[in-house]
């Protein structure tokens, strides 16, 4: 099974591709897709839209999980955040992928066994379970790999985390 984990944003969105076979993780590919601050909003989105159908459509995953959005003070930076991840949402139901979303204390507890784990021990664990030599950079390319690990290990219960 291919699974795309995203960690949603505007100007950082982050992604992860695993394959999860027989309980053991394979890394395909991560990264992030970055838009300029200087850059008008809704290019911004477009940015994000188009480069997140390729990588779909490169990887063609069976699943996409993403982390859900927590709340953020700054009602502006919240409703722009949230606009952008309407965009990687239908990039994914565009391509007929169905979504899994994930709490941050869910994505933590799967990855670490803690749901108040620090953002190092998701890290670290990433590392390890992934059989990486080191953490994956930026922070936001590793936590779109641990969304991926949550649901690789939430595929038994995937039916009650599905997007409707």
């Amino acid at each position: 099974m291919i699974i795309l984990g995203i960690d949603p944003g505007l100007a950082i969105v982050g992604y992860g591709v695993i394959e999860y076979k027989g309980n053991k993780y394979k890394v395909i590919d991560y990264g992030c897709i970055t838009t300029d601050a200087d850059t008008n909003h809704p290019e911004r989105l477009q940015i994000i839209y188009e480069e997140l159908s390729l990588l779909i459509d490169k990887y063609n995953p069976d699943d996409v999980a993403m982390e859900e959005l927590f709340f953020n003070k700054n009602v502006k930076t919240a409703i722009k955040v949230g606009q952008a991840r309407g965009v990687e949402i239908l990039a994914a139901i565009n391509k007929g992928k169905d979504i899994y979303e994930y709490t941050p204390l869910q994505i933590k507890q799967s990855v670490v066994g803690y749901g108040r784990a620090e953002k190092s021990q998701v890290q670290e664990m990433v590392k390890l379970l992934l059989n990486l030599k080191k953490i994956p950079k930026p922070d936001d390319a590793a936590d779109a790999l641990a969304v991926a690990i949550c649901h690789s290990s939430c595929l038994n219960f995937k039916d009650m985390f599905i997007m409707k």
